[in-house]
């Protein structure tokens, strides 16, 4: 009897051990429906706390993986301790229908196998006021014109705490879409119920018209559930909203506003930004600063400022600044460019004025920003005038000078064949005259010429980047223009030194002196672009060639000629 109770207890014993060393393993999911677009997640639990992570490669048929996570829990109860792994996985179904999750392995113990319904997703909105979470979009206007800013708005309301999640950009084939300034955060309350809001406000230009869709957007997160310590990712379950899809009609730019570039803004304004003088001297510049802005559209569609020379002077604009900011609600497009000015002659300078014709969305109608003309009051001297060619009498070739002196006597008798030798060679002598007059007048005419082309010289690449580098003030590019230009009519021009060597008048010369002692030692540049445009302004003044100049140089030459 003892020796059956012995083999009694001993076997009951290595039952209890089989049964403890199966460790029990169960699956779940945290909810068994759901929509098309939604997540679930899938937790698997094991007793044994050294298992190793299932196999999850099965689901990949009908799910996408959004990643795994596990977790180990160790519990003491009346002295003894028990320990189990948690598996969690988030899931995100590839289509609808009934799927089915397999049973899972761990230490010889397999879980139940699952079925979850996924639903397809519904055509309209999902979530709306009263739910845990919600998205509502708005838009203003709802009929725009083509190339007006729409605010478009986009609001998360969520009474859950959410441990994170992304929302959906907007977008739409025929638009252009731009965020404006930063997430607004705030709490608001409807029906009773108390939301977070999460605000999003963008900026939404329609460029062509007609019907103009905004598709649905999408919220997917997971929200914090404190009482589910098991929760994938200890973030609860997954939660999720989808928006209502918005039309706009946009309509096309009206029939009478004609050829100017098409403006539709809230407001634009045109500016003058510099204070103009009432008198200054032929010769210097003037800057003149236009600005142009726009409220709801972007710098790429306001047009290109321009300022047409007005008689009397010329105009050299510089590059345009431009740029495109926001304040949260509205984008505000602004051009601004500079105008170098310089008169020529005396007297009253009108500067034209200058329109925008642009169209206010606010009352609807055609309106036009417009600086008024302005009168300058110009003295000094006329540029560019061509040196007087008087012309005296003494010039003149007569008809004793040019003819070669002939005594002709004539006899008391003459016969008809001495008559006729006469006659002809009057019109021989007279013949020669006119020939004597006409090429005088051809060397005078190509004289005059060749003295204009000096007093007007082309209007070449690098004499306008000249003029307009010394009206803008900046030395350092007058200087390269200058000797760039002198080298296009003296090729061997390399610097400022060797420019003053070769030219004849002194001004000219004085004011080189001048940039050079402003460049290399330190000297003032108060007026200098000017001086240098009345120097300069109607060409160089040449002493000789350039070959001659380098000749002369009492240096010898760096790298001699071999013979």
């Amino acid at each position: 009897m003892k020796r059956a109770n012995v083999v009694n207890i001993l076997l009951l014993a290595g039952l209890l051990w089989s049964v403890g060393a199966h460790a029990a393993v169960r699956a779940w999911l945290d909810r068994s429906s759901m929509q098309m677009g939604e997540t679930v997640t899938l937790n698997v639990e094991s007793d044994d706390s050294t298992a190793a992570e299932p196999d999850f490669n099965a689901l990949l048929g009908d799910f996408n993986s959004l990643g795994t996570q596990s977790s180990r829990q160790i519990s003491m109860t009346n002295g003894s301790s028990s320990a189990k792994t948690v598996w969690a996985i988030g899931l995100e179904p590839k289509h609808s229908g009934t799927l089915s999750i397999p049973a899972f392995t761990i230490g010889g113990e397999s879980s139940d196998p699952l079925s979850l319904t996924v639903l397809p997703a519904p055509l309209g909105a999902q979530g709306k006021p009263g739910d845990s979470l919600f998205i509502e979009v708005s838009a203003d206007p709802l009929n725009p014109y083509v190339q007006q800013q729409v605010r478009y708005t986009v609001k998360l309301y969520y009474a859950v705490n959410l441990s994170d999640g992304s929302l959906d950009e907007p977008s739409a084939g025929n638009a252009v879409v731009q965020k404006l300034g930063r997430d607004k955060q705030y709490t608001a309350t409807l029906n009773g119920q108390a939301y977070h809001v999460l605000e999003r406000d963008y900026a939404l230009t329609p460029e062509q018209s007609g019907a103009l869709t905004m598709p649905p957007l999408n919220f997917r997160g997971s929200a914090v559930d404190n009482s589910d310590p098991t929760g994938f990712f200890r973030r609860g379950r997954s939660v999720g909203a989808r928006s209502n899809s918005l039309q706009l009609d946009v309509r096309a730019k009206p029939a009478n506003w004609g050829a100017a570039p098409w403006l539709p803004a809230a407001s634009l304004t045109l500016s003058d930004e510099t204070e103009l003088p009432a008198e200054i001297k032929a010769g210097e510049p003037l800057t003149r600063t236009l600005k142009l802005r726009a409220q709801g559209l972007g710098f790429e569609q306001l047009p290109e400022l321009e300022l047409k020379a007005p008689p009397g002077a010329e105009v050299y604009p510089d590059k345009p600044d431009t740029r495109t900011r926001d304040d949260g609600i509205w984008l505000y497009g602004e051009r601004t460019r500079k105008f170098a000015i310089v008169p020529t002659r005396p007297g009253k300078l009108s500067l034209p004025a200058v329109e925008v014709q642009w169209w206010n969305t606010t009352t609807d109608q055609i309106e036009t920003a417009s600086l008024p003309a302005r009168e300058i009051m110009v003295t000094g001297t006329t540029l560019n005038a061509a040196p007087a060619n008087p012309t005296s009498s003494s010039l003149l070739p007569s008809a004793a000078s040019e003819a070669p002196a002939t005594a002709v006597v004539y006899p008391s008798a003459t016969s008809g064949t001495e008559l006729r030798f006469w006659r002809w060679a009057a019109v021989l002598l007279g013949s020669l005259w006119l020939l004597t007059l006409m090429l005088w007048w051809r060397s005078r005419d190509v004289t005059r010429t060749v003295q204009a082309a000096k007093s007007h010289p082309a209007q070449t690449p690098a004499r306008s980047a000249f003029l307009r580098a010394c009206s803008m003030g900046d030395l350092t590019g007058a200087e390269r223009a200058l000797v760039s230009w002198a080298r296009s009519e003296q090729a061997g021009m390399l610097n400022l030194g060797g420019l003053s060597a070769a030219l004849d008048d002194p001004a000219q010369r004085e004011v080189l002196d001048e940039l050079q002692r402003m460049r290399y030692a330190g000297a003032s540049a108060e007026g200098l672009g000017a001086r240098l445009t009345r120097a300069f302004r109607g060409g160089f003044s040449w002493t000789k060639p350039v070959s001659a100049t380098a000749a002369s140089s009492p240096l010898p030459p760096l790298y001699p000629s071999r013979r």
